[in-house]
């Protein structure tokens, strides 16, 4: 079958492919940024060193090397490579492919199956799989830059081994434009500034990264290009963000947590991250508003005021003079006390509301509009508090088949401080009139 992902280079001139191609390693001790898993130590390298191969999931960002990692496998213990995307096949490709599969087996010849996109399949779909891994027609490598445990089934899961590939740092990134250096024999038109900022634009991904330096190296530049310059020649790659992907909850949750840390810095970037990327303001804000009772509560009970502040300021001003008001939410979120007791109260009153959901409240504070619940006793001896000494009866309001209980338990920090000496004092005082 015909190699899906780019023209046979023997096709080609040498010097008319594409650099990207011309600088795909031909061995897996040449792949660049990978090295916990091709080296000698890395699953992959072992296997190799034991000439078997199991079936595999290769998970990364793009641009990380999945396709070329699967290529050198095939090549490295002997299998006919076969590719195939899940982006443009369906199942009468899948079919044909199991055939010829099943054709080069009975020859002698095992195939390596490469999927790329392979969370595109549909569940069915990654099912008929199953039956040509289990019988050893194929060796399954797919490929995939979003969460297996989300994406693929359970059961093609256990089949295969997941390896997770790292985004490019910029040690490797480095690597590949020295490379490209070497292939053109001439340097890249930049400051070390401008070179830098280069680099930080590819945001790990080695294809997209090639392809600018292959750019830069069509044009005629005639002197070392700073940062503003390389920006007005390059058109600026968005961030990589699916708003219903894996990216979109890793970015919420790191901000959480940053938040969370009372770390204002990480928490702004994490912030910037999303707004940048295009995420919807107010999602982010929905978030900060959650936080705000969940992680401060009444440690600064302005957090909440604060966050809804916000979220008007926004609705009034719209993007971009609205993100403002966001930031100033977030820092103040970071920078207040933090406090989880109203989440933990939370959790603990409605866990004891389901198991004692059936006891009715003490008689003397049920509201008694009848005549006849009035007889049977309904607010007789109610306590109203503020004819009482300090404004506070200190009455037993629980009902009589349940002791009091201690849900909300403030912390020392912040607000929460002094509402934990009124609790203390208010106990204290039932203590000494005897009603518990």
């Amino acid at each position: 079958m015909a190699d899906l992902f780019a023209p046979d280079p023997a096709a080609l001139p040498a010097d008319a492919a594409p650099l990207a191609e011309r600088l795909r390693p031909r061995a897996l001790d040449e792949v660049i940024g990978q090295e916990h898993l091709t080296g000698p130590e890395g699953a992959i390298g072992r296997m190799v060193a034991a000439g078997r191969l199991s079936s595999l999931v290769l998970w990364g960002p793009p641009g990380t090397g999945k396709t070329t990692i699967a290529r050198l496998l095939a090549d490295a213990v002997g299998l006919r490579f076969a590719p195939v995307s899940a982006v443009f096949s369906g199942v009468a490709d899948l079919k044909k492919i199991f055939a010829e599969a099943r054709e080069h087996a009975r020859m002698g010849t095992r195939t390596l199956l490469f999927v790329d996109e392979i969370h595109r399949f549909n569940r069915a779909q990654q099912d008929s799989f199953l039956p040509y891994v289990e019988d050893g027609t194929v060796v399954l490598v797919g490929a995939t830059t979003e969460n297996p445990s989300f994406e693929l089934n359970a059961a093609l899961l256990s089949r295969a081994q997941v390896l997770i590939l790292n985004r490019l740092d910029a040690a490797a990134l480095g690597k590949l434009i020295a490379r490209a250096e070497e292939i053109e024999g001439r340097a890249l038109p930049l400051t070390d500034s401008a070179r830098d900022a280069f680099v930080a634009s590819a945001d790990g991904d080695g294809r997209f990264l090639l392809n600018q330096v292959e750019t830069l190296f069509s044009v005629a530049i005639d002197h070392p290009l700073e940062p503003g310059e390389l920006a007005a020649l390059l058109h600026r790659r968005m961030a990589v963000y699916d708003k219903d992907r894996e990216g979109h909850y890793n970015l919420i949750s790191a901000l959480h947590k940053s938040l969370r840390g009372s770390d204002p810095q990480a928490s702004l970037y994490y912030l910037a991250r999303m707004l940048t990327a295009g995420e919807e303001p107010l999602y982010v804000l929905r978030r900060l508003v959650r936080f705000a009772s969940e992680d401060i509560g009444l440690a600064d009970p302005q957090a909440l005021v604060q966050c809804l502040a916000a979220k008007d300021a926004y609705d009034f001003l719209g993007s971009p003079e609205g993100e403002l008001a966001i930031v100033q939410a977030c820092l103040y979120l970071a920078t207040a006390p933090k406090s989880n007791a109203a989440y933990a109260a939370q959790k603990a009153a409605f866990r004891s509301a389901k198991e004692t959901g059936s006891l009715v409240p003490p008689k003397n504070i049920l509201n008694a509009p009848t005549k006849l619940m009035k007889d049977i006793g309904y607010g007789k001896g109610y306590a109203y508090d503020h004819d009482a000494e300090d404004a506070f009866s200190g009455d037993d309001y629980w009902p009589e088949d349940m002791a009091p209980q201690s849900f909300y338990r403030p912390s020392p920090r912040g607000f929460e401080a002094k509402i934990a000496e009124r609790i203390a004092y208010w106990e204290r005082l039932r203590q000494e009139r005897g009603s518990r």
